[in-house]
């Protein structure tokens, strides 16, 4: 019975052991808090954008390595390169996919994206993650958007020259969504 007892408080945390969790801070965490504009607007909220560029160059690059891989022959030059029949459907499939790896957190009251290819540096020791509702959606068409308006062809190209050129094509430059130099306005929505 005296050990059923030592267990049971041992399982309930009233005793513990030096150099046990007992000593340590407690880790909590808790979902963002999101404002009108992150719950219900149709668009990416502008603090977001950037970060829902660069998943998008990210996924896009992804699926275009590999329907390059799945090609049989190179050609000349060793390389693999997609038709334009070929890479016009990944892209299209790159942008109609589920997106359901990424969400919004808040580390330090910072929002942000967080997902494959979004990696920012030491990640926190504990943190919350609300993925689907309007994130999806608001990915697929931030996608849709960069094909229109960068089109097939030039962003298949720039991803023939390395991922670094894919986002600085679609995030980069003066009107680029990781500008600092474009302001946020309500407009841009």
């Amino acid at each position: 019975m005296q050990l059923s007892l030592s267990l049971l408080l041992l399982l309930l945390g009233a005793w513990t052991i030096p150099g046990s969790l007992g000593d340590r801070d407690l880790l909590t965490a808790t979902a963002p808090e999101l404002d009108d504009e992150e719950k219900y607007s149709a668009h990416m909220p502008a603090h977001l954008r950037c970060d829902a560029c660069r998943a998008v160059a990210y996924q896009m690059g992804q699926y275009l390595a590999k329907a390059e891989a799945q090609l049989h022959a190179p050609d000349s030059e060793g390389r693999r390169e997609l038709r334009e029949s070929v890479y016009t459907d990944v892209l299209d499939l790159s942008c109609s996919q589920k997106w359901q790896d990424y969400g919004v957190r808040e580390v330090n009251k910072v929002k942000q994206l967080v997902g494959p290819g979004l990696s920012k540096g030491p990640e926190p020791s504990i943190s919350v993650m609300v993925t689907g509702g309007p994130w999806p959606v608001r990915l697929s068409t931030t996608c849709l958007h960069y094909l229109g308006e960068f089109g097939e062809d030039g962003i298949y190209a720039a991803h023939r020259q390395g991922r670094e050129e894919l986002e600085a094509l679609l995030c980069g430059g003066p009107r680029g969504a990781c500008s600092k130099e474009v302001p946020a306005t309500r407009e841009d929505l």
